[in-house]
């Protein structure tokens, strides 16, 4: 199968489906176009992702989730110009942004979905793990990690907060498939874990609870933030300043 084919089936439904738009704000497209990336299910990276310093011994390999597994197919749903512009501004979240989380993530679950239905129709088997019942979170760590599983599809690298930058940039979301297809897996143009992200500090500064410093990013002032902002914007929370009016915001930094 050709990852051509896979990437206008996933580009083709996030266009079309009603779920990728917020009529009560005014919000017309939640997402731009994907970023599809495809990654050998038996590559060697999936090994190293059980390491207790990258994501640990629980994160499952692709065959762990699907047997006879021939590769991973991942995206990234960029969020669309209205979303990111509209969370430059202050110190919470946009509306837009809310949005763009919890109803963004409706959208992503469909795409899931969507492929599982697609590859079974192909006459391949596929699994979503972040839908599966075996997906779990524990202490912040899960054992099927998007941004990692991306990375290895060579869709991009990791920044200093922790966000993950492709070649649209930091402000999206990820999603992935595990298929028994054979796809012919995208090259990883880079050599390092961090190599798209530039250093420059402006994450630091954007973020209302001084979570970020130059070492990195501090999971629980970040996650405490996020848990007031759950209590002050309830069903929705988010935050995602630090992915907004940064030079990561909407591509690789120059």
């Amino acid at each position: 199968m050709e990852l051509t084919t896979i990437d206008q089936a996933i580009a083709g439904f996030v266009d079309e489906t009603a779920l990728n738009a917020a009529a009560e704000i005014g919000l017309g497209k939640i997402f731009d176009q994907p970023l599809v990336g495809v990654a050998s299910a038996t590559d060697v990276l999936f090994e190293n992702l059980q390491a207790a310093d990258i994501v640990g011994p629980q994160h499952l390999l692709p065959r762990d989730w699907l047997a006879g597994a021939q590769s991973v197919i991942t995206y990234f749903l960029p969020f669309t110009q209205a979303v990111r512009v509209a969370n430059r501004q202050g110190d919470q979240p946009a509306v837009e942004w809310l949005y763009a989380r919890i109803e963004g993530e409706l959208v992503n679950n469909a795409v899931r979905r969507f492929l599982v239905a697609w590859f079974a129709k192909a006459g391949y088997q596929a699994v979503a793990p972040g839908l599966d019942a075996r997906f779990a979170v524990v202490s912040r760590k899960s054992n099927w990690s998007e941004r990692h599983v991306a990375f290895v599809a060579g869709l991009g690298t990791f920044s200093l907060n922790r966000s993950f930058i492709t070649q649209a940039g930091a402000a999206g979301r990820l999603g992935s498939v595990i298929v028994t297809a054979p796809v012919q897996a995208t090259p990883r143009k880079y050599q390092r874990h961090d190599e798209y992200c530039s250093k420059c500090g402006a994450c630091i500064r954007r973020c209302p609870p001084q979570a970020i410093d130059n070492t990195g990013k501090n999971n629980d002032l970040c996650a405490a933030f996020l848990d007031r902002t759950a209590e002050r914007y309830k069903p929705r929370y988010g935050c995602g300043k630090c992915q907004t009016a940064v030079p990561c915001e909407a591509g690789v930094p120059v």
